[in-house]
């Protein structure tokens, strides 16, 4: 299993940017796929945006394709969400993830959770 940690989260208004960092350790991070989760008071955990282990394929939930940009670093055992255009809306704590699965696309298929990083976005 991998040990997560995540960074960068905070409070923004309305338009501004965050980007989220993950650090990963305790096993072979490039053999792992990654992703963005996020859940909001009285709301379902729901990935947000995932890459895939070996060629980075990336993959965005509709309300945040073109906002939010989801990339990994291997030689820093590392993965970021930048978060652009931010909205009332994106206002959750943002969980990283990790799963040998080639798609992360629902909670169940991940296997280690990193301690999570509150996201606040202010009209």
């Amino acid at each position: 299993q991998v040990q997560l940690v995540e960074s960068g989260g905070g409070l923004v208004q309305a338009g501004g940017s965050l980007r989220l960092s993950c650090v990963a350790s305790g096993s072979t991070f490039s053999r792992y796929s990654m992703a963005w989760f996020r859940q909001a008071p009285g709301k379902e955990r729901e990935v947000v945006a995932s890459i895939a282990w070996g060629d980075s394929t990336t993959d965005y939930t509709p309300s945040v394709k073109g906002r939010f940009t989801i990339s990994r670093d291997n030689a820093k055992n590392a993965v970021y969400l930048q978060m652009n255009s931010l909205k009332p809306e994106d206002t959750a704590v943002y969980y990283c993830a990790a799963s040998t699965v080639y798609r992360i696309a629902t909670p169940r298929v991940v296997g280690s959770w990193g301690q999570g990083t509150q996201v606040t976005v202010s009209s």
